[in-house]
């Protein structure tokens, strides 16, 4: 009679209207972020001003307030809202490939990968040419961060508790960023000051190209994942029955890194190393869902980191104004007890 009842709650009407529940929650919560960011700031700005402007284009480049919002806060809440579910998304591969719920970029050390070879293009790179692309600032970070990979799966092969895995990986994170640092030790001040900013973790800055080359690179990574989202669910029930249901799994675990790594590394080539996300917010999700079936997580997840780093952004942006925080430090105050949390009921288990 439990079975049957719990079947009923994950299958049943109950569950479509939790999940309905959930996706809704979520969408309000983003747009009032959305007013919410727009509206606060050092310069505060009227509801009834923001909708002529953004829907009427009222003072056209003219008014302060047009520039605010269409020049700073626009794209600075879009790039934190698509890299924000981008890191969840990659959190969320991640732990489906390790089984495991505390497995992610940061923990891993793949953002520091990425760090890695990021401060390699900005500090050696540009002192044999002019500039550097977004697209070449990507490519690096996803090369850290396949790279950083490889390390991980080489100690998973000999390291089967997934604590000692994740110890693998700090160690990992602490060599990338010593060389991280011998590298800075010998860069140019104005280099050193610009990748000290970068490496805190921000979305200040953030321009309308930014958004642009960083939406579509999340949102069609976003679109293979959700189209994997059946072999995924397979996988979850193990290799066996992957390969029962005809899913090739060596193949579809070099997919799952690739995919893991290229989201973490747009989101460091954009926004710096960004800490916890990855790991909490599919665990709040599928909390809050109370399934794990991934043709739900997957863009719960992504609308949930988004909702996450949005709010993160805009506490880091005014809670100590003008000062402002790193990103990760304000993601690591609310992610930290989470994982914390995770880990202590994973061991009363």
């Amino acid at each position: 009679m439990k079975t049957s009842s719990l079947k009923e709650i994950k299958t049943g009407p109950a569950a479509y209207a939790r999940y309905t529940g959930v996706f809704v929650g979520l969408a309000i919560v983003m747009f009032l972020l959305v007013v919410w960011n727009i509206n606060s700031g050092s310069v505060h700005i009227p509801v009834r001003e923001i909708a002529r402007i953004i829907f009427l284009r009222e003072g056209a480049g003219e008014t302060t307030a047009y520039n605010i919002i269409w020049k700073l806060r626009m794209p600075r809440m879009i790039t934190a809202a698509v890299l924000g579910g981008a890191l969840a998304l990659a959190g969320f591969l991640l732990q489906t490939y390790f089984g495991n719920p505390i497995a992610g970029p940061f923990v891993l050390g793949i953002s520091a990968g990425s760090k890695l070879f990021v401060a390699v293009m900005m500090i050696i790179v540009l002192s044999y040419v002019k500039s550097v692309s977004s697209i070449m600032m990507v490519a690096a970070a996803f090369a850290g961060a396949l790279i950083s990979m490889g390390f991980v799966l080489l100690a998973a092969r000999s390291i089967r508790q997934m604590s000692m895995l994740l110890v693998a990986g700090i160690m990992i994170s602490y060599i990338c960023t010593a060389i991280t640092e011998f590298i800075v030790t010998f860069a140019k001040d104005a280099d050193i000051v610009n990748l000290h900013n970068w490496s805190r973790g921000s979305f200040s800055g953030m321009d309308w190209d930014d958004v642009l080359i960083s939406s579509v690179i999340v949102l069609a990574t976003f679109a293979v994942v959700f189209l994997l989202a059946k072999p995924i669910s397979a996988y979850q029930m193990g290799e066996s029955y992957a390969q029962s249901m005809g899913v090739n799994v060596k193949t579809f675990r070099i997919v799952l890194i690739m995919l893991s790594s290229f989201l973490a590394g747009t989101v460091t080539a954009f926004a710096g190393p960004i800490s916890f996300v990855g790991i909490a917010v599919p665990h709040i999700v599928k909390m809050l869902l109370n399934t794990a079936k991934p043709i739900v997580v997957i863009p719960a997840s992504f609308m949930g980191g988004a909702v996450f780093c949005m709010l993160c952004d805009y506490i880091a942006r005014v809670a100590f104004a003008p000062t402002e925080l790193s990103i990760s430090t304000v993601t690591a105050i609310f992610g930290a007890p989470i994982v914390i949390v995770m880990l202590i009921k994973k061991q009363e288990r």
